[in-house]
């Protein structure tokens, strides 16, 4: 599985993601060449490959053609995932996916198993996990900063998108589930490990739109330490978590989408006193690049990423199956 030179990435869609924060990463990295990135509009693949210097290419089969593409990057929405993933791994390429992998647990067991039989990296990216500051609590837990970890909490919500927006098209994944509360449900796995299981929901259903407009999930493991889940795309911004414990929390805000030059402020508060930790600035795109490149020129095995993907299906699974949803009208002004 091991690469020699550059990783050479070719791009499957046109995503805003890819135009603001991927792509450039990519092109920064002196372990990638940016070779292509193909569009299903002409255009639209002419406007990204003069941006970055790469190949147009019209249509993502024939960049998988290509013979010059070690690695592809996949930021299609969600419901196409299961199906450019697998011709990927068909044409015998690593793949970089945004996250979530798949929309079902069935659909990422199928292609984890896929990839794993043709020795290929398959990595779906929450690029959160890669910022420093998540490292930095975690090494606070580990030395009892807060005692005993008790509870988990977080939160990520957005205010309202135009009407016209891609979070509202169910046919293509839009909703809050997929595309926001995956960030704390797999931030909960983070901290609270593997064997974290679903407990109880409640889904707002936007009766209008037929997806998901926000929720709130509990989670917990074997012993009951409890993960309580704030998602939605009808709230002021907030991205937040917190670690309660035997002795004391930890606070921390900008978790999920901080700017490279953010400072994150960790906070700890106890019975009696409470202090401020600022951690230095991260580039969380450029990380995970860097970690998935390191990994296919080094032959690095991620098993372990692949699965969290599997657990992170599972609970999406579980959150829709067993939530209590709640229909509602559409809020939003046309």
């Amino acid at each position: 599985m091991s690469i020699a030179g550059p990783v050479r990435f070719g791009v499957l869609g046109c995503a805003d993601i890819a135009w603001r924060r991927m792509l450039p990463a990519m092109a920064a990295e002196p372990d990638v060449r940016l070779v292509a990135v193909a569009s299903r509009e002409e255009a639209k693949a002419r406007k990204f490959a003069a941006r970055f210097g790469c190949e147009p290419v019209t249509g993502y089969r024939n960049l998988l053609l290509r013979p010059d593409v070690d690695a592809v990057y996949v930021p299609l929405p969600a419901m196409l995932h299961a199906e450019w993933v697998e011709r990927a791994l068909l044409a015998g390429k690593h793949v970089l996916a945004e996250k979530p992998l798949t929309s079902s647990h069935r659909q990422a067991s199928r292609l984890v198993e896929l990839a794993g039989s043709r020795g290929l990296l398959l990595f779906e990216n929450f690029m959160f996990l890669h910022h420093s500051q998540h490292a930095a609590v975690r090494r606070l837990l580990a030395d009892g900063v807060i005692g005993e970890l008790r509870a988990f909490a977080a939160a990520f919500t957005i205010p309202p998108k135009p009407a016209g927006d891609i979070r509202y098209q169910a046919e293509v994944g839009g909703g809050a589930l997929l595309d926001i509360g995956v960030y704390p449900i797999r931030a909960a796995l983070h901290f609270l490990g593997p064997e974290l299981g679903f407990a109880g929901g409640v889904l707002r259903w936007n009766t209008r739109r037929n997806v998901v407009s926000s929720g709130s999930i509990l989670l917990a493991t074997p012993q009951g330490v409890s993960a309580q889940l704030t998602f939605g795309m009808e709230h002021s911004y907030r991205t937040t978590y917190e670690l309660s414990g035997s002795a004391g929390r930890i606070l921390l805000d900008r978790v999920f989408t901080p700017p490279e030059s953010h400072r994150p402020v960790v906070r700890i508060e106890r019975q009696d006193r409470s202090e401020e930790l600022v951690l230095p600035s991260d580039h969380q795109f450029a990380n995970v690049v860097r970690h998935f490149t390191q990994a296919l020129r080094q032959g690095h095995d991620l098993a372990a990423e692949a699965g969290n993907t599997l657990r992170q299906a599972r609970l999406v699974d579980q959150v829709l199956a067993g939530s209590q949803v709640i229909r509602v009208g559409d809020a939003l002004t046309e």
